[in-house]
């Protein structure tokens, strides 16, 4: 019997404690919130309205519709929009957008399109190794730890930046979109994705049970010479990780094609002139195609990152696509001054790549990015007043996708006051596949810009001379363009 009551005194007090927790919302505390909503005539129609209609119809500023125009003082010459369709392949598109003119100029073409079939082929290919060959440089870490638990979730996806684009183009060049044209599965991503990830975690599972009866392996394999003195059992993990990647590339293959090693190629000119019937190899279209241009060390990446210091270089360690290619490398600066490069750039018509949070602001019906699109704070009666650093640290805002930056106007005073963006969601998208966006815009989304050297002052590169400071891949800035 004394057991039974001491039972139930001990239910008693635990019930107590559970509604007495700390944070937990009680009947007192749940009246109180739900009085400050009263169901009068004015709230009774604002809930039909945002429970029955779009958010973004509703809170639509429209006195500012009319102000965009999309014409602009400076254009950069384009020709044709491209697609990048079901895909995260944005940064491939606009780095390749920011080079196609070239192409285009140098044939005397109409129009002209890389494959971007071929490089995802190889961006894939290379990721999958980078992330086999991480598995092992890290498996003297618990499963647990910071950098295996970010290998793991991340393992590979169609994200990149413009190193990723240098890197593949460095190693493999490039060939025309007739070559290797796009597959259901390269227009589609998210089954191939979702196919290479469980393969690459299953791989990376066998690996890491292997390893532990091995030689610590992470110092051995840091250093890629090392591996040509190193003992028997990390040639016998290296050949372990050479029959995964046997089946990555059947995989690849089986779904994008086999990527050629060289091909036959002509082309017919602005003028109707059809060109001699040439062999290349990727490499050396890429080298007759883009002459006297270095893709890898002509140009600068530029960032605007307020959470960090300005005028200070950084690099981010395991951002890239390629186990030799170069990591994510930027000079930080005040929007201000990727404002100034970019203006000089456009002027000479040379396109940028460059990356922002473009679902932020977007009037896609109109194409126009403008911080007083759509007045949300207004809409539901809050304040909504996170600036630029405090969205980046609570994960509110950070760079998402990548666009050929191509327009700029100016005032009567050569004050900037409009952009815009050459898009890769196709022609029917936005103002005929264009982004237009405000210069206040630019400041609170724009976070990145690539521009050739000769549009920079020397005082910028030579910030290039200074040691980078190393930051974490999972950082919240640091998320791949797709």
């Amino acid at each position: 019997m004394n057991k039974l009551i001491i039972l139930a005194m001990a239910g008693i007090m635990f019930s107590s404690t559970t509604k007495a927790q700390k944070g937990a919302i009680g009947d007192k505390e749940l009246k109180e919130i739900e009085s400050s909503f009263k169901l009068d005539a004015k709230n009774k129609a604002l809930m039909n309205a945002i429970s029955n209609n779009s958010i973004n119809d509703l809170a639509l500023d429209r006195e500012n519709l009319p102000k965009a125009d999309h014409m602009f003082a400076y254009r950069v010459k384009t020709s044709g929009i491209t697609n990048q369709k079901q895909s995260g392949r944005c940064w491939m598109y606009t780095g390749l957008n920011v080079l196609r003119p070239k192409v285009r100029d140098h044939f005397n073409l109409s129009s002209f399109e890389f494959s971007e079939n071929y490089l995802y082929f190889w961006d894939l290919f290379e990721k999958s190794n980078l992330f086999l060959e991480e598995i092992i440089r890290s498996a003297d870490k618990k499963q647990d730890n910071k950098r295996v638990e970010y290998l793991l979730k991340s393992v590979i996806g169609d994200g990149g930046v413009w190193n990723s684009l240098a890197n593949l183009i460095d190693k493999y060049g490039a060939v025309p979109k007739s070559i290797m044209p796009e597959t259901h599965q390269s227009e589609s991503t998210r089954m191939l994705n979702r196919i290479l990830k469980e393969k690459l975690r299953q791989d990376a599972l066998e690996l890491r049970k292997t390893i532990p009866i091995q030689v610590a392996p992470s110092k051995q394999l840091k250093d890629v010479k090392l591996k040509e003195k190193a003992p028997l059992n990390l040639v016998f993990l290296e050949k372990k990780k050479i029959q995964m990647m046997k089946e990555v590339y059947r995989i690849l293959a089986l779904s994008l094609g086999v990527p050629p090693k060289e091909f036959e190629w002509r082309y017919e000119d602005k003028n109707g002139n059809v060109s001699t019937l040439k062999k290349y190899t990727p490499k050396s279209f890429v080298k007759e195609a883009i002459p006297n241009l270095n893709v890898q060390e002509d140009y600068i990446l530029l960032m605007n990152d307020p959470t960090r210091e300005y005028y200070k270089l950084y690099e981010i360690d395991l951002d890239r696509n390629i186990v030799e290619g170069k990591n994510w490398l930027y000079v930080n600066l005040p929007a201000k001054e990727l404002k100034k490069y970019a203006l000089a750039s456009i002027k000479a018509n040379e396109a940028m790549y460059a990356s922002c949070d473009v679902g932020k602001q977007l009037n896609r019906d109109q194409g126009v990015l403008d911080i007083h699109n759509y007045d949300y704070a207004s809409l539901f009666g809050i304040k909504l007043s996170m600036n630029k650093v405090q969205r980046i640290q609570t994960f509110q805002s950070g760079s998402s996708h990548g666009m050929a930056l191509v327009a700029v106007d100016v005032d009567a005073n050569a004050k900037t006051t409009y952009w815009q963006f050459e898009n890769s969601w196709g022609a029917s998208s936005g103002h005929n596949g264009f982004l237009t966006f405000t210069d206040q815009w630019f400041s609170e989304y724009m976070f990145r810009i690539v521009v050739l050297k000769k549009f920079v002052e020397p005082r910028i590169l030579n910030i290039l001379k200074q040691k980078s400071t190393l930051l974490p891949p999972w950082d919240p800035m640091f998320k791949m363009d797709e």
